[in-house]
């Protein structure tokens, strides 16, 4: 199906989800005023107008019209309406079911359609409280992916977790790393939000700072405008770095592979303007008080199509003599596939990627996002066979720019002496 063709058939398919919602708004305000009636029809029609107008602008406007940020707020303010009315459309059709067995059930036995014997077909109304739960249903589901805008986007979450380790030497006992992730500047609309996020890092004062990939959506010159801010990040130990999928810049379509190196280029500087150690497939030692461990980054390497860059084989290489290994590694689907199956010596990993999808529920030990589905390791804290990941929900957001249920976050990781 052509681009065109598909333009069309998805206006009419978002036209006619816009018309069968307006029935059963029809039938919640039936009793209502004339004067009320047309002003709910209008307020309906007028906000579904400028919705379509919306989608329309954005499937034809020049691909360097608006910002990532710009687009993905205009794409958020015309996916979620239709969510909601999709939403709202899964009750309707429950009460169309129920009216078309009513309607042939009616054809043999009149009076189950509650009107006497009659040669005309009876006609069986819209429930009011199906269409008044449709609405309500979906207005939920709008006003929650509305709230994960305003709210949820820079709710930043400290996250602690203690990691015990057989072989940590003593001067490490009671370490504590801090990790972000997945931080997507590009996204970014509210920079003094931001910028509380990383004052509540330094305030956690951490031993050793940690970067698991996705600085930017795709290209370098996003993060100009917050340098400053995450330059501010420092620990005694050490700022250490890696790059994500997203880094590489392979979602855009570059004017030649040299634009998309040099890109890669300017990005991997800018690492090093805030003062970040950037890990590309090599490892460096950690020293306290003259006993130390092995901090291990490579580049991406990911399942599910994602790239594989990364080298974990040449920046393992050396590593033998460090009696606990730290591994930053971006995408978690990483860890089974290589870590534990061929680098056992390798004590904790750390991840981040999922985002947790941005969406989901964790009320104390229970946690349940779509994501899950994807990747069995998706947030938190993982142990197998003495092996740790952790991933981390991500400090930022891609696409829709909002959080629900799954908040973004900052760890704290303690090192402790098992």
């Amino acid at each position: 199906m052509n681009r065109s063709l598909f333009f069309i058939v998805l206006t009419f398919i978002f036209i006619a989800i816009d018309w069968y919602v307006w029935q059963a708004l029809k039938v919640v305000i039936r009793s209502s005023s004339p004067t009320v009636q047309r002003w709910v029809s209008g307020l309906y029609w007028g906000f579904t107008g400028i919705t379509l107008i919306s989608y329309i602008l954005i499937q034809f406007a020049p691909p360097d019209m608006f910002g990532r940020a710009t687009r993905s707020f205009v794409l958020s303010g015309i996916a979620i309406p239709y969510f909601a009315k999709i939403f709202a459309v899964i009750f309707l059709l429950v009460d169309d079911v129920r009216r078309l067995v009513q309607w042939i059930i009616s054809l043999f036995v009149p009076s189950v359609a509650g009107a006497p014997a009659d040669p005309q077909v009876p006609r069986i109304p819209r429930s009011e409280f199906m269409s008044q739960a449709a609405l309500v249903a979906g207005g939920s589901l709008f006003g929650t992916f509305a709230f994960g805008i305003l709210s949820g986007a820079h709710d930043y979450r400290i996250r602690r977790v203690k990691v015990p380790l057989k072989n940590l030497p003593s001067a490490f006992h009671g370490m504590r790393i801090a990790q972000l992730s997945d931080i997507h500047s590009g996204s970014f609309f509210n920079r003094t939000a931001v910028k509380g996020g990383v004052e509540m890092l330094l305030k956690e004062k951490p031993d050793l700072a940690l970067f698991t990939g996705d600085l930017v959506n795709d290209k370098a010159e996003e993060v100009k405008d917050y340098i400053e801010i995450f330059g501010k990040v420092k620990a005694p130990l050490g700022v250490y770095s890696v790059l994500g999928n997203h880094d590489y810049g392979e979602y855009v379509n570059w004017a030649s592979i040299d634009a998309k190196r040099q890109n890669l280029q300017n990005l991997m500087k800018a690492h090093g303007t805030m003062g970040w150690r950037l890990l590309l497939d090599e490892h460096v030692p950690i020293q306290v008080d003259g006993e130390e461990i092995g901090l291990i980054g490579i580049q991406n390497w990911g399942m599910g199509g994602f790239p594989k860059y990364g080298n974990l084989a040449k920046a393992h290489q050396g590593t033998e003599k460090y009696p606990v290994k730290l591994l930053l590694s971006h995408d978690p689907s990483h860890w089974n596939a290589q870590v534990t199956s061929q680098y056992k010596d390798i004590d904790v990993a750390f991840a981040g990627h999922t985002h947790g999808m941005q969406f989901g529920v964790e009320i104390g030990g229970f946690q349940w996002s779509p994501v899950q589905y994807r990747y069995k390791q998706w947030g938190g804290l993982y142990e197998q066979d003495d092996q740790y990941l952790y991933v981390n929900r991500g400090f930022g957001y891609l696409g829709y720019p909002g959080r629900v249920g799954i908040l973004p976050e900052i760890t704290i990781v303690e090192l402790v002496k098992a």
